[in-house]
């Protein structure tokens, strides 16, 4: 026999062992990797859905809620509203709503799934200040053709009643309408149409 022996059995037990705890070290430190692809409980939360009860709206009055972080406006317009709004068609960047700034099911002189509930992110198309609703100005104030609807005073942005931009203001599209949905009469869900 040679001075030094070889237990292969002990060698082969060392390589196994080392390579086991090799593994299990290279999966502790690709846990926490892999992890951070996907979004935490809290970003989950932050983009859910959110349900609006609209049982108390009354006509003309608006409410706010929060969406992924962005104001989203729910407005009960009032008949005499929405009888004006096809009447503003020639003052608008954007009449019928061809920029894709809405779902389909949106895309309507309205640009909502019921016409006296409108429901947009309340965050202006040029620089994304929040627009004030001004449901009734005097003629000097925003112009003649005044009907009410959305004001930006950063910049002088207006928009109608339906969120569609008028002309000669610095913002160039229509207000964005969020995905959303009918749960019951009373119940709205923003974020999910699904």
């Amino acid at each position: 026999m040679s001075e030094q022996q070889v237990d292969t059995g002990r060698r082969r037990f060392l390589t196994v062992a080392t390579s086991a705890v090799g593994g299990v070290a290279a999966v502790g430190v690709a846990t926490p990797f892999l992890m951070s692809f996907f979004p935490s409980e809290r970003a989950k939360a932050a983009g859910a859905p959110v349900e609006v009860d609209i049982s108390k709206l009354e006509p003309g009055q608006k409410i706010n809620v929060e969406w992924r972080g962005k104001p989203v406006w729910v407005l009960s317009r009032t008949p005499e509203q929405l009888k004006a709004l096809p009447g503003l068609n020639g003052q608008m960047v954007d009449p019928n709503s061809d920029t894709n700034q809405q779902p389909a099911y949106c895309k309507n002189e309205f640009r909502s799934i019921k016409p006296e509930i409108l429901v947009a992110v309340g965050i202006c198309t040029h620089l994304g200040c929040s627009p004030t609703y001004r449901p009734d100005l005097a003629p000097a104030d925003l112009g003649p053709q005044w009907v009410g609807g959305f004001y930006c005073p950063c910049h002088g942005s207006k928009f109608d009643l339906a969120a569609r931009v008028y002309k000669g203001v610095p913002a160039p599209i229509n207000l964005e309408i969020p995905p959303h949905k009918y749960l019951t009469d009373t119940r709205l869900l923003v974020g999910d149409d699904k």
